[in-house]
């Protein structure tokens, strides 16, 4: 078997090989700064005192930790569906003769694998998949998903922190908005260039075009009354 066949036969067999991919880690990122930005553009300066930044900031934290923990039971059932159609398409292929395995197996092929896959590659994945062990009473969620869901929670709440800091330790609200609003920006824009070096494009590129998304997204948000 190719590199190929087999990089495409063990996507099928096992799904994810690791608990969160940079694309999703940097998003969940992405999102929780969003989140935060909400609040703390939603704060004027001009009339707020004291109490209305503590309320801000813990409605921030509330709402973060909230949103991580819907994000995260999602990711769990995303994983769930994910790994029940792989073992359904196993089932299939096991249960129907040699060319339905096949178009079974070619009509669920990425197109980056389709593009490539010889007849003889296809026939060796589907005999691949076919002598997978299916075990009778096979668990849909494993302990990875609920790593991979603890760590979107994580991810989602602890972006919020380094925005709400200089909210701890700045008493006038003027200029921890500032500087709250200079580090949200830093981050964004490391979360996008980080984003585009993994995907082969240009960081500088992708950092401002990800800023950009999320100062349009935050302003759409708060013009909702989200």
């Amino acid at each position: 078997m190719t590199n190929h066949d087999a990089d495409f036969a063990r996507s099928v067999l096992e799904g994810r090989q690791r608990v969160l991919d940079p694309v999703d880690r940097f998003s969940e990122v992405s999102f929780g700064l969003m989140m935060v930005l909400t609040f703390t553009g939603s704060l004027s300066v001009a009339t707020s005192g004291p109490q209305d930044v503590r309320q801000m900031l813990i409605g921030a934290l509330g709402c973060n930790l909230a949103w991580g923990i819907v994000d995260g039971a999602m990711y769990v059932v995303t994983s769930a569906v994910e790994r029940a159609r792989r073992f359904a398409l196993v089932r299939a292929v096991k249960g129907v003769d040699p060319p339905q395995a096949r178009q079974l197996v070619l009509h669920s092929l990425p197109e980056m694998y389709g593009a490539g896959m010889t007849e003889a590659g296809l026939e060796r994945v589907v005999g691949q998949i076919r002598a997978f062990p299916l075990p009778a009473n096979a668990s849909l969620v494993r302990r990875e998903d609920l790593q991979g869901a603890l760590l979107v929670l994580v991810l989602v709440f602890l972006a919020t922190l380094p925005v709400a800091l200089p909210f701890v330790f700045l008493r006038d609200p003027e200029p921890a908005l500032r500087l709250s609003n200079l580090v949200a920006a830093v981050m964004m824009f490391g979360s996008g260039a980080a984003l585009g070096r993994y995907g082969g494009l240009s960081p500088w590129r992708a950092g401002m075009a990800m800023l950009l998304l999320g100062l349009v997204l935050v302003a759409i948000i708060i013009a909702l009354g989200g």
